[in-house]
């Protein structure tokens, strides 16, 4: 009988020590992914801007310093499963404006409003949790007709310090793919 109850006893603590290394894991959705957390500034010597159809020369940024949703610099924070985007941009008259950007990260679409209209995105893992792809749906008013631009954001953290941006976007122009890099600061 003693040894039954003292099997039990260390059967019973063998389960709770894997309960408790078990956890961390379990309350971190993310774990094993890439997490872009952090403070971006555009690091346009490396970026390549795009000068296809409705884009700027190649090397001269946007008007705004935005391209894809991005362009200039932002803070991303990711918690659980949530990548929060805010971003300031200096408009043309010297006022700036901010805006935040909300993306789900379990595959389920997010929908984040502007003054310009309403973006609807998806944003998925690669199989390796090391890249992030954005697709999104924005549709605007533009000269009193409705627009929709469709855009695929790929995230990619080049190393501990930089990050990469890929974006392809289609234009009333056509096709336009850029690739933005960021330093974290």
């Amino acid at each position: 009988m003693k040894k039954d109850v003292k099997y039990f006893q260390i059967a019973l603590s063998a389960m709770i020590i894997l309960a408790f290394l078990a956890m961390p894991l379990s309350l971190n959705g993310q774990a094993g992914k890439v997490n872009f957390s952090g403070t971006w500034t555009l690091n346009a010597d490396k970026s390549e801007m795009g000068g296809g159809p409705g884009g700027p020369p190649q090397g001269q940024p946007p008007q705004g310093g935005r391209m894809g949703g991005f362009g200039g610099d932002f803070t991303a924070t990711q918690e659980a499963s949530l990548l929060t985007v805010e971003r300031t941009i200096s408009r043309p008259d010297g006022e700036s404006s901010t805006t935040t950007s909300k993306y789900t990260l379990d595959g389920k679409e997010s929908v984040n409003s502007t003054g310009r209209g309403e973006s609807k995105s998806t944003a998925t893992w690669s199989a390796d949790g090391k890249t992030l792809k954005i697709t999104t749906s924005r549709t605007f008013d533009m000269g009193g007709e409705s627009m929709t631009m469709n855009s695929t954001e790929e995230w990619t953290l080049t190393d501990a310090r930089t990050l990469s941006i890929k974006t392809t976007m289609s234009t009333p122009g056509g096709e336009r793919t850029t690739k933005m890099v960021y330093d974290k600061e």
